[in-house]
């Protein structure tokens, strides 16, 4: 990427930075280079119009030269950053923490209201996050409900670790707890709601994944099995033993995949009683709650 030997306007390099990005295949070329551009200089999208012509100092042109590279080698702009927006909060990601995508707000659309309801009979509620990663979820949650409790599960402790300090900078540590946990393994005691974005991809189908996933997400937060299934299973088969009456499972899954969910659920006499798609139209997040048969 090069302007002159000499001067680097902001007008001049962002537009440099969008063609090697949109040369190398990229889509979305045109925000990537500028959020990856305000990143390296500081400044922000209006300094970008008020000021066009204000040139940035060689050791950031250089420096966006590099990330540049990294992006075009298939490192997604918010892992270079190092850190992504989600649901109304900031959260750090880490080498095995899944980036958490808009999708998944859909989990916490669905999941809000009924935690409204049982805070309003109750007073209070408490949710288990299994699989929590950077602590999208169980955060958003309580970011919205000041009367929420959440124990965030995961088998990484470097994950647990980048989810207590998304905590921390959220402003709501005093609220969650990190537990190293493989799935209920660990978990004691009972809740009002069992959240989940478990793996759900085929392990045949991992390889033919975006670069962005293959290279950089953590390959067991992907690999749900042969058929992608196998966390469901498992949530399925032990969480009555740990939801309080009128309790609620709510749940991430893949496109196509919700009638085999529900089928799992209601084995294990769970009742489908909410669905709420994503931005592409798909079911993406299911509620059940018990039944007796």
């Amino acid at each position: 990427m090069t302007v002159s030997d000499t001067s680097h306007p902001l007008a001049a390099v962002l537009r440099q930075a969008r063609a090697s990005l949109a040369a190398a295949g990229i889509e979305s070329a045109e925000l990537d280079a500028r959020l990856l551009l305000e990143w390296i200089t500081g400044c922000d999208q209006m300094e970008l119009i008020r000021n066009p012509n204000r040139v940035i100092s060689k050791h950031d042109y250089d420096a966006l030269g590099a990330v540049l590279a990294r992006r075009i080698n298939g490192e997604s702009v918010h892992r270079i950053i190092g850190k992504r927006a989600f649901f109304g909060i900031e959260l750090a990601l880490s080498t095995e923490t899944l980036e958490p995508r808009p999708d998944t707000e859909a989990l916490v659309e669905l999941a809000l209201p009924f935690l409204q309801n049982r805070i309003l009979a109750n007073g209070v509620a408490d949710i288990v996050d299994l699989g929590t990663g950077t602590g999208a979820i169980a955060l958003s949650l309580l970011d919205q409900v000041q009367q929420l409790r959440a124990v965030g599960v995961d088998i990484s402790a470097d994950a647990l670790g980048t989810a207590r300090e998304n905590a921390r900078l959220a402003g709501v540590s005093s609220r969650f707890a990190a537990l190293l946990s493989d799935w209920f393994s660990a978990l004691t005691g009972s809740y009002d709601m069992i959240i989940s974005n478990p793996p759900y991809i085929r392990t045949g189908d991992i390889a033919q994944l975006q670069k962005e996933v293959v290279l950089h997400d953590p390959v067991r937060a992907l690999d749900g099995g042969l058929d992608g299934l196998n966390p469901y299973r498992i949530i399925a088969e032990n969480a009555r033993g740990y939801l309080r009456p009128g309790g609620a499972l709510a749940l991430e899954i893949g496109a196509g995949q919700r009638d085999e969910i529900e089928a799992i659920f209601c084995v294990q006499n769970f009742s489908l009683s909410g669905v709420k798609q994503d931005f592409g139209g798909h079911d993406r997040a299911l509620l059940f709650t018990t039944f007796e048969k």
